[in-house]
């Protein structure tokens, strides 16, 4: 089935192939756009505020190009004891990541921001939410770590695991409101807010 066209138009202000897929399941045309921000946190800012405003911070940096469309930015950021876990970026720091994680719950913090500037209701203008996802790791042995890594490579995800492919064999549970938000996109999250500016899904 071929996606149903909407309007305005929709842009996903991310380069993320998964959040992409993601969005694809809804069956809406859109873009995605990769948004040019720093994402460094600031200093002595908490978890969740670091998601919220980079998830905001996407969505205007690809409104200001296209400020017609309804643009869909989203952030995410896992915690461990209130700190901040990045995206490793290579093996050896991802295999640190588990090492530390494993037994242990981490907190995933995935915001989401829908920003729409032509919104009718100016309540509707700017939608953004937190979506929290609890993951309890499995207490694994380092060997099954490394092989896991060597297998995946999930060097450029938060966390050092791909929940949606072989990384879910090292999880013990998932824990929340939104399954698609431990992926990079709340999926029941991003309808409603795109249901409150008129988006179809079914027609």
């Amino acid at each position: 089935m071929q996606p149903k066209s909407s309007s305005p138009h929709i842009i996903l202000a991310s380069s993320s192939a998964y959040r992409k897929e993601l969005l694809q399941r809804l069956r809406l045309d859109f873009l995605a756009i990769a948004p040019e921000i720093d994402e460094t946190p600031s200093q002595d800012e908490a978890p969740q505020e670091t998601a919220l405003r980079l998830a905001q911070q996407k969505a205007e940096a690809v409104a200001l190009l296209h400020p017609e469309a309804i643009i869909i930015g989203s952030d995410q950021v896992a915690t461990l004891d209130g700190v901040q876990i990045g995206k490793p970026g290579n093996h050896s720091r991802a295999l640190a990541q588990l090492q530390m994680m494993r037994g242990r719950e981490v907190i995933f913090h995935t915001a989401l921001c829908v920003l729409s500037l032509h919104a009718e209701d100016t309540a509707h203008k700017v939608q953004i939410q937190n979506c929290q996802t609890l993951v309890r790791f499995r207490n694994l042995s380092d060997a099954e770590l490394d092989a896991y890594l060597h297998i995946e490579q999930p060097y450029d995800c938060a966390g050092s695991a791909k929940n949606e492919g072989l990384g879910i064999a090292i999880l013990e549970a998932i824990q929340s409101d939104d399954p698609t938000a431990l992926t990079g996109l709340p999926l029941i999250t991003l309808t409603s807010m795109l249901r409150k500016l008129g988006v179809s899904f079914f027609s």
